[in-house]
């Protein structure tokens, strides 16, 4: 396979291409699920594919094919002459020539460390697990929906460039999760565990599943989820904010992900997804969040859903500050935006969907650093009256990524220190810098947990990505809630 990514370049160089790149991918998913205790979803689909990527006179072309084992080799000199006639042709309509920071020649391997492969395992294990985490979800009246679920994913590429480099990675991810809906007192409710939307999702083996002990929490999200039918709403007004970090790690995804890639700034997702008030203008100035509010993008982290050797560009993976010290310092970057606004470097977060997409600018694994508080303390030193809440239920933010609103799960009232009485539908609005500003207190490592977001979709067409997204819980002063 590598052969075949080499031979792409070299028919894209001879033809004329500036710079070339290219990339076979394998994908193999395996997605096992039960409703109500039947098999819902069964499904094990693979695929394999190459795509080149080339630079002609300041203008990129792209092409891809779905492929085979043994005749990828074939294919890739006509894929190349397609992308170079894909430049040339998009080259009238170019605005700024594309020039390219840093040089990329790196030969390496990487797999993501695994301790036992999730492929390996029994289909009848796997179910049997479900129905394991299946069973203390019954017993009660109003539950009107049980789902439990597995997810893996892992994907193989060989990447090869013009100038020297020649990539070789195995990506292995896990997932899995429940959820439980009660029906009662004209309310529809439901929880989830460990998280919203399929549970959670690591980069490593088997392992990840077995640590969650799903069958041990299903009892409560059964008894969480009838209780909400008939908890009392959340009240409206402005009042302190305590975030779970299931909840946490989503405001991180759209208030300062997607703010913070370099494409949007410059208006590339404007007809899809919009742009972002995080403009050049306020790198290294701009007041994001409080003193304390430190957030690192981190693709070399353990278990981080973006955690790999190198992005689709072949650059090294690494580790920066968005924001440090409350400041706004850093940007997810590519080769070609990173020049646009003056770095040498990029920060090696392009990625595609599959051989058939080119990569683009994608959130990697961007995470909130913990703070010193233990969570009795940090809800001891809170006053009566504030709410914490965890786990999305929906969401909303505008197209500048400015003014959002959240609805969580599950909430609970704070009282004489403590969780007290449980609140329904918790929904706090507010705005992206004014909400991080207001952050007084942060709970430390102990609390610390890294969520994976396995659907986040950007582009046009669209492109679903990976990553993760670490969070403790943490406190926020004055936030609005509504009803």
């Amino acid at each position: 396979m590598m052969r075949a990514a080499q031979a792409a370049v070299e028919a894209a160089l001879s033809a004329g291409a500036d710079y070339a790149d290219a990339r076979v991918n394998r994908l193999s998913r395996e997605s096992l699920a039960l409703r109500n205790g039947a098999v819902g979803t069964a499904e094990a689909p693979e695929d394999l594919g190459i795509g080149v990527r080339v630079l002609k006179d300041g203008a990129w072309g792209f092409a891809a094919a779905p492929t085979m084992p043994g005749a990828a080799l074939g294919g890739a000199p006509a894929l190349a002459q397609r992308a170079l006639k894909a430049a040339r042709d998009l080259h009238p309509a170019m605005v700024q020539p594309v020039r390219l920071a840093g040089e990329c020649s790196t030969v390496a391997e990487y797999t993501t460390p695994v301790e036992v492969d999730p492929f390996a395992i029994s289909l009848q294990d796997k179910l049997d697990l479900l129905h394991a985490a299946d069973r203390p979800m019954q017993g009660r009246s109003e539950t009107v929906i049980r789902e439990v679920s597995i997810s893996l994913r892992r994907e193989e590429q060989w990447q090869a460039s013009s100038e020297g480099a020649e990539l070789h990675q195995v990506l292995v991810r896990t997932g899995a999760g429940l959820s439980t809906t009660a029906a009662a007192n004209g309310n529809v409710e439901r929880r989830s565990y460990p998280a919203a939307f399929g549970g959670n999702f690591k980069t490593g083996g088997w392992e990840h599943v077995v640590a969650m002990d799903l069958p041990a929490h299903g009892e409560r999200m059964r008894d969480e989820s009838v209780a909400l039918c008939s908890a009392d709403p959340c009240p409206a007004g402005q009042r302190t904010l305590i975030l779970g970090a299931s909840q946490l790690m989503l405001q991180i995804h759209e208030s300062v992900g997607h703010p913070n890639e370099l494409d949007r700034v410059f208006g590339h997702e404007v007809d899809l997804a919009g742009s972002s008030f995080a403009t050049t203008e306020k790198l290294g100035t701009f007041q994001y969040g409080s003193e304390i509010v430190n957030l690192v993008a981190d693709s070399t982290v353990p278990g981080g859903l973006d955690t790999r050797g190198f992005d689709d560009e072949c650059v090294p993976s690494g580790r920066w500050h968005v924001v440090e010290g409350g400041v706004f310092t850093g940007y997810h970057t590519s080769r070609e935006w990173a020049h646009r606004i003056g770095e040498s470097q990029s920060r090696g977060t392009m990625r595609a969907e599959g051989w058939y997409n080119p990569p683009i600018i994608r959130i990697t694994n961007l995470s909130l650093m913990p703070g010193t508080w233990e969570l009795d303390d940090l809800l001891a030193d809170t006053e009566d009256g504030a709410v914490f809440c965890d786990t999305v239920k929906m969401w909303s933010i505008d197209q500048r990524r400015l003014n959002f609103q959240f609805t969580c799960e599950i909430g609970w009232e704070v009282r004489g220190g403590k969780l007290a009485r449980m609140l329904r539908s918790p929904t706090y609005q507010g705005s992206t810098p004014t909400f991080w500003r207001s952050c007084d207190a942060i709970c430390n490592e102990d609390h610390w947990e890294l969520f994976g977001v396995p659907n986040c979709g950007k582009g046009n067409p669209m492109q679903v990505a990976e990553m993760s997204h670490g969070a403790s819980p943490a406190r926020f002063r004055e936030v609005t809630f509504v009803q």
